[in-house]
C-alpha cells in the first residue's frame, strides 16, 4: 500500500515538472527533492540526478544561514548565474527544493513567476 501512496506521489510530482516545462519552454532541467537532498522526481539532461540533488539541498541551507545570519527573514531562493545559464532553487514547504536549470538568455522574470508557483503548490507535501 505503501508503494501506491509513493506512485503516487512521484506521478503527482512528474506531472508538476512537466506542466513547469510547459510553462517554461527553455527550462533545461527541472528537479524536486527533499532537503536532506534526496532525489524524489527530475527531467535533467545529465543522469547525475543524485549530484544535482544534493548541490540543490546545501545550497538551500547555505540560503537560510545567510538569511538568519544577516537578519533578513525567511529564506525563500537562491538563483546561482553562471556564464552558461542558471540554477535556481527554491525552498518548498519544510522540507523540500524545487531546482531549476536554465540558459542564459532565459527569461528569469518568466521562471520566478511559474516556479513560484509550483513551489508553493508542493509545498503540502513537504
Amino acid at each position: 500500500m505503501e508503494n501506491t501512496a509513493q506512485q503516487s506521489t512521484k506521478d503527482i510530482f512528474t506531472k508538476h515538472i512537466q506542466s513547469l516545462r510547459q510553462s517554461v519552454p527553455e527550462l533545461q532541467g527541472v528537479m524536486i527533492t527533499a532537503i536532506d537532498g534526496l532525489p524524489i522526481a527530475f527531467d535533467f539532461p545529465n543522469t547525475e540526478a543524485a549530484r544535482i540533488a544534493a548541490m540543490a539541498a546545501t545550497a538551500i541551507g547555505i540560503g537560510k544561514r545567510v538569511s538568519e545570519s544577516t537578519e533578513l527573514g525567511s529564506f525563500q531562493e537562491m538563483v546561482i548565474q553562471s556564464s552558461k545559464g542558471y540554477l535556481v532553487v527554491y525552498k518548498s514547504g519544510e522540507n523540500g527544493v524545487l531546482a531549476v536549470q536554465a540558459p542564459s538568455l532565459a527569461n528569469l522574470g518568466l521562471i520566478h513567476l511559474e516556479a513560484r508557483t509550483t513551489a508553493e503548490t508542493l509545498a503540502s507535501f513537504f
